[in-house]
């Protein structure tokens, strides 16, 4: 499809406000997430076991250590006792104990039942310690003294201890106690510098496992890209779809094509889908077609966008157009069941005009079907909009679909007159072709008024139409009967004058001239109906029957007439030369006005 396609700053799709993430990139988010969760949790599991081990390791040194500082001691004690210099004694045990630090936390202590320190060897030199502050781990150690002396081993004396440094880092180790030195030998490490191992392997691990998912994720979208081509190509028909809102757009003469192309799809279970919706959008676009050819198109749009029709209504301000075949009884008894032919041919250019296809822009006013009743045709104009909207414009609508239906009508009058030619030359033109000749030479008048009026759904959730009620709706079907008594194709009312010459460029064009004030069968009052005069007229038979001189001749007769001089009135309608003069001459004949003359001509027919 040829419409260009709305991007976010990510490069995704969006339909109105919301983006449309490929499934590609949703299934490999997750999919790399759980290997991140999956190799994360893994190592971190790793790690727990790896630092229980590690600290079994670890003891299992410090015990090995902790043996040779207690052996050491034992003999730098005889040293002692027979040099009689315990501080080198313990110099050289802290020596020993010295060689054996790995880490840099490291530590050897030489500690009293009460506290003090015999001898203490650090590797860290930055923070010395004065004093072994913590007494519960104290405590721990002389418990445990107690309770082998209390069982007979003093010599026996030995365990892990946990305790804190006086900055409160926190240490781990193994102690002895030995009998000769009366001090618990502890060889201990502090805790963090084995976690702080644990962890710098676990952010190596960690790095490691990141940049093999990226590599593995520009790994995973060439595949990913690759395996779902066909929904990319689906998702973006789709969206051109949405779009382009082709189903808005469907008309008479649409072809229903199928909006996902998958010709060159793969024959998996997306393919299948989308064939599928093609089928489903198919049909739902062919059922629609259909439907809007049996009702209004606006109840079409109606279900379509609210999924249901309602029995409502409201009071509209409407121009309500009215057309029928002239004569159209004795057509059917000549014709016969061959009318209906005549009707279609008639109607396919009728409905056209009063609703055209939209992407002419000619129906401004949204104007409608009202219904079609046998060679009658009903327009409404002026949907569009709210009920309180008064737009003039639905009236010029209308008087421009009058006088369009008027020439389309009298183009198929001429063709038919070139047919009758033709059969005249080869010499079959007939009686009896002269009566089908007669039958299809159709003619329409057009009546037109507007107000407000009732529209909406009426009937039952079982059966219900789309149509408009109202006193205008049935005038403008009497003001069309009335161009066959006046022998002009088109009468309006003063609403839709009033509202026509409220449009600059209408007013400009169109002329109305006032025909008479006809008082119709059913009705108290008087109603002024007028002539549209279409100044930009093509057609030169009207041009020459239709003109501004003419029409104001006739005009001044008819204020004469209204007036009651009726003498002065016959004098200007035989100046005029005019089919509707001769109505009037024909009706005051040579009299003069009757006594009370209103000015009003009273119907005795509809």
């Amino acid at each position: 499809m040829s419409a260009s396609v709305e991007k976010n700053f990510l490069g995704f799709q969006k339909s109105g406000k919301t983006t449309i993430v490929p499934i590609s990139i949703k299934i490999l988010t997750v999919f790399v997430l759980l290997i991140l969760i999956s190799c994360l949790t893994t190592n971190f599991i790793t790690l727990v076991f790896t630092q229980r081990q590690t600290i079994s390791l670890t003891n299992e040194l410090l015990v090995y250590q902790l043996s040779d500082l207690y052996s050491n001691a034992s003999n730098q004690f005889q040293i002692s006792m027979y040099s009689q210099n315990e501080e080198d004694s313990l110099n050289s045990v802290k020596n020993a104990a010295k060689r054996d630090f790995s880490k840099p936390h490291s530590i050897a202590i030489g500690l009293k039942s009460d506290g003090d320190m015999l001898f203490i060897v650090q590797q860290d030199k930055v923070d010395p310690w004065d004093a072994f502050t913590d007494t519960e781990a104290l405590g721990k150690l002389n418990e445990s003294y107690k309770n082998a002396v209390a069982e007979g081993n003093p010599e026996r004396v030995e365990g892990s201890i946990i305790f804190k440094s006086p900055a409160g880092e926190e240490y781990m180790g193994v102690y002895k106690y030995h009998e000769d030195w009366n001090c618990f030998l502890i060889r201990a490490e502090m805790r963090s510098d084995t976690r702080g191992e644990l962890y710098r392997i676990y952010l190596k691990i960690i790095g490691i496992i990141l940049i093999l998912t990226i590599g593995f994720v520009f790994v995973g979208i060439s595949v990913l890209k690759l395996l779902f081509s066909s929904i990319r190509t689906f998702t973006n028909d789709v969206y051109e779809l949405h779009k382009n809102q082709q189903l808005e757009k469907l008309g008479d003469s649409t072809q229903v094509t199928a909006p996902i192309d998958i010709s060159g799809a793969s024959n998996d279970d997306i393919t299948y889908l989308a064939a599928n919706f093609n089928s489903l959008y198919m049909n739902t676009a062919n059922l629609r077609n259909i439907f809007q050819k049996f009702v209004s198109k606006n109840v079409v749009d109606q279900a379509y966008n609210d999924r249901r029709v309602e029995l409502k209504g409201e009071q509209r301000q409407l121009t309500i157009l009215f057309t029928d075949i002239k004569n159209f009884t004795n057509r059917t008894e000549v014709l016969g069941n061959e009318i209906i032919r005549l009707l279609n041919i008639h109607y396919n250019s009728i409905i056209g005009i009063i609703q055209p296809d939209e992407d002419r822009g000619e129906n401004r006013s949204k104007a409608f079907i009202g219904s079609l009743i046998g060679d009658a045709v009903l327009g409404v104009f002026g949907i569009n909009g709210s009920k309180d909207d008064v737009d003039p414009q639905k009236s010029v609508d209308a008087v421009s679909c009058a006088w369009k239906m008027t020439r389309k009508t009298k183009l198929f009058r001429q063709k038919m007159d070139e047919r009758k030619k033709e059969l005249e030359n080869i010499g079959r033109f007939n009686a009896q072709a002269r009566q089908v000749y007669e039958a299809v030479k159709i003619d329409i008048g057009v009546g037109i008024d507007g107000g407000e009026v009732f529209y909406g759904n009426i009937g039952s959730n079982r059966y219900m139409a789309n149509t408009v009620i109202g006193d205008n709706v049935n005038s403008a079907s009497r003001i069309e009967g009335l161009t066959r008594f006046y022998k002009v194709p088109i009468l309006v009312s003063s609403y839709v004058r009033d509202e026509v010459m409220k449009v600059p460029a209408a007013a400009e064009r169109y002329k109305f001239y006032e025909v008479d004030t006809v008082q119709v069968k059913g009705k108290q009052v008087g109603k002024k109906i007028y002539f549209p005069l279409d100044t930009m007229q093509e057609d030169e038979d009207y041009a020459r029957e239709f003109t501004e001189e003419k029409f104001e001749i006739f005009e001044e007769g008819l204020k004469a007439y209204y007036d009651g001089d009726w003498k002065t009135a016959r004098s200007k309608w035989k100046k005029c030369d005019m089919t509707v003069a001769q109505v009037f001459l024909d009706r005051i004949g040579l009299k003069n006005a009757p006594a009370g003359w209103s000015g009003i001509w009273i119907m005795s027919t509809k």
